[in-house]
């Protein structure tokens, strides 16, 4: 076991300072393609619609009734590997607006409030910061506040025709009709805009082509076709925003992206890191004039009608961004550019993560390559069909309830309601594209299913996945006593301007990670308000508004300066009165020793499992049973001492609230997991101790 400090040092080479050199070499990129030809600065238009695989019939659905998506793929590149880092759509986000995997800023768990690293910020302030009119209509949901500064304008009003003059943009129109409550919706309004489709654009369910994992009858036939009708009308709206774009002659000058949010929103896709729930649509169309700067190596993979098989993963949405518009991509991104003068190697692999699911807890990791997908359950106790409200008011998982309890499934149909999970799952995606065939005991893969097991493992350590805390214990971590930090108040430094009764003022706030918004209309709207990179000038009788924003803490209150007012001195209350979570995490080894422990499961490792009475160790023994793992993850699950996470080993929590230590042992060849409480088979609480020989 290597030391905190070695620990802290990879992590920082991999997910930051690992990264300064291929940004360097994206920078050295961009800087010469300015050299030899000015950037261009295109426009770029976002349409992303909720919860869709690739249904559509530029994708080869014969089912799907899409003309203008398929006319617009006709103009473009359509992506055949395009994939979400999770199933549904808050990580999803959080991991497209930061360009950084959920998992190693704290923001997996669906419906978490994350405290994201100092470093992070929404990519769309480095577009701002370049002079982007950068807009969103209007879906946020990243997992943390939307910040003041990541947007010019979001709301239902945003819109591209708000910006400048000759100003370009960056805008994002977000699309619900698709979204999985929709298909299950009463609503007289929607199903009235659903009536008006056509006899050649309603979907019949006898035609329908289920999936093996649904059991056909009438009720799942009628989601999966009204999931069908509800992408028709999502096409016509596509096509509206397009006449928008050509209407205002903006066509040639706007690269335009269409994609899905995550897969569709259905029992065992959405929410799920089956291809089901991860595999989107994404197709981009890119002006003739750009095609040089967007791929610099291979304009021609741009040219209408083209398709690419190169792997893209969510998190590379931002710096592709970044780079389409000459902006360089920061180092601590982890996502990589696909498209412009940063543009990264093709992928080999993409990465997914599923957390807890609204009120379910659940951990699992994939890995996929262009071939096979590879799942590690972590939790393999639990049952793939857990109860989560939300999920269960859809017709066709009621539908599965009600056959299973019945005893009507069968086949791939039974699977979603097998009471334990395998520990890894294993799919050649091109033989089993709906991965209902676990090759994971299969000898003749064996080699793929240690590769991909050690790429995934090795992936987890890398980027410092933090699933393995119990999330109640991580919540405390980032966010002591569930009290949300404050942002420093931006501090002025006005200086005056020679010849001139204008003034410089410099903005500056004492919180690490922070960003500044400004204004010096007087007003204080929800809009407006600019990002702050560098010094503003403030003439005579205009009053200087700045307010301070960071990922997961409170806003600064907005302060107030006009020329020729007295600058108070900095509050030293007003800075973090704490070090980050990750700063912390990163000097100790604790991700490493889960990550060994897990690496156990489904093992003959040697395990002890000792009973602990009055007198000590009795030597009672339950030597390599194979439900270890749910007797230690039912531990870990309900929730770890204190001593863990501030680094103080071997000390007995007085508590009797289901604690546990974990020490290495005095012979270095062990780790000693002690539970005063623990579920046994026979549903009574035992209190034992494992020890663990690694």
């Amino acid at each position: 076991m290597h030391s905190p400090g070695n620990s802290r040092r990879k992590f920082m080479k991999t997910v930051g300072l690992g990264t300064a050199a291929l940004a360097l070499s994206r920078r050295v990129l961009a800087s010469k393609a300015t050299a030899e030809t000015p950037a261009p600065r295109p426009n770029i238009l976002w349409i992303s619609t909720e919860d869709i695989s690739p249904d559509l019939g530029c994708y080869g659905d014969p089912y799907a009734v899409t003309p203008n998506l398929d006319r617009f793929a006709a103009q473009g590149t359509r992506y055949s590997n395009a994939f979400a880092h999770a199933g549904v759509c808050a990580p999803a986000r959080s991991g497209i607006i930061t360009g950084m995997y959920p998992t190693t800023i704290g923001t997996n768990p669906m419906r978490c409030s994350g405290v994201p690293p100092a470093e992070v910020s929404c990519f769309t302030e480095y577009l701002r910061a370049a002079g982007y009119y950068c807009t969103n209509n209007v879906k946020t949901d990243y997992q943390f506040a939307p910040p003041m500064t990541a947007w010019d304008d979001s709301s239902r009003t945003a819109h591209w025709r708000n910006r400048g003059a000759g100003q370009p943009f960056f805008s994002v129109i977000n699309l619900t009709i698709t979204h999985e409550s929709q298909i299950r919706t009463t609503n007289p309004q929607r199903l009235d805009q659903l009536a008006t489709l056509g006899p050649d654009e309603q979907h019949d369910p006898a035609r329908a082509q289920l999936p093996p994992y649904y059991p056909d009858t009438p009720i799942v036939r009628r989601d999966w076709a009204r999931y069908y009708d509800l992408i028709t009308l999502m096409d016509k709206e596509v096509a509206a925003i397009l006449r928008q774009l050509e209407d205002d002659g903006l066509a040639e000058d706007t690269i335009v992206w269409f994609w899905g949010d995550h897969g569709r929103g259905l029992p065992r896709a959405k929410r799920w890191i089956y291809d089901s729930g991860l595999q989107v649509p994404l197709m981009v169309r890119v002006p003739e004039k750009f095609r040089q700067w967007a791929h610099p190596t291979d304009p021609e993979a741009l040219r209408p009608g083209a398709v690419s098989d190169d792997l893209v993963s969510f998190i590379d949405f931002g710096p592709t961004v970044l780079s389409l518009a000459g902006v360089p991509v920061p180092g601590h991104m982890q996502g990589q550019p696909f498209l412009g003068g940063q543009q990264a190697e093709a992928r080999e692999y993409i990465f997914a993560a599923r957390d807890r699911m609204d009120e379910a807890y659940d951990l699992i990791r994939a890995v996929r390559d262009k071939r096979y997908k590879y799942i590690r359950n972590f939790m393999p106790h639990l049952t793939y069909g857990q109860d989560i409200d939300y999920m269960n008011q859809m017709p066709t998982m009621q539908e599965m309830r009600r056959l299973n309890a019945a005893g009507e499934l069968k086949g791939p149909e039974k699977q979603y309601f097998r009471p334990a999970k395998p520990i890894e799952e294993l799919y050649d995606i091109i033989a089993d594209p709906h991965e209902v065939q676990n090759l994971a005991d299969d000898p003749q893969y064996g080699d793929v299913l240690q590769r991909m097991g050690r790429v995934l493992l090795g992936w987890m350590k890398d980027t410092g996945d933090v699933g393995l805390i119990p999330e109640l214990d991580f919540d405390e971590m980032k966010r002591p006593g569930d009290v949300f930090e404050v942002t420093g108040e931006p501090r002025f430094a006005p200086q005056k301007k020679r010849f001139s009764r204008a003034v410089t003022v410099t903005i500056s706030c004492a919180t690490p990670g922070a960003s500044i918004a400004y204004r010096t209309d007087g007003k204080e709207d929800k809009t407006g308000w600019r990002l702050y990179h560098e010094p503003v000038t403030l003439r005579p009788g205009q009053a200087l508004l700045a307010q301070a924003t960071r990922l997961g803490f409170t806003d600064s209150p907005v302060a107030r300066y006009r020329m020729g007012d007295a600058v108070p001195a900095a509050d030293p209350a007003s800075r973090p009165a704490r070090p980050h979570w990750r700063e912390g995490l990163d000097q100790t080894d604790l991700l490493e020793r889960l990550l060994a422990i897990k690496a156990l499961d489904g093992a003959d490792a040697g395990l002890r499992f000792v009973d602990i009475n009055e007198d000590g160790f009795d030597d009672t023994v339950f030597s390599n049973d194979e439900q270890y793992s749910i007797h230690l993850f039912e531990s870990m699950k309900t929730g770890w001492s204190r001593e863990i996470l501030s680094g103080l080993r071997g000390q007995k929590d007085a508590k009797d609230e289901l604690p546990m230590i974990v020490r290495k042992d005095g012979t270095n060849n062990g780790f000693w997991v002690h539970s005063r409480h623990l579920w046994w088979q026979n549903e009574q609480t035992v209190p034992l101790i494992l020890q663990l020989h690694l």
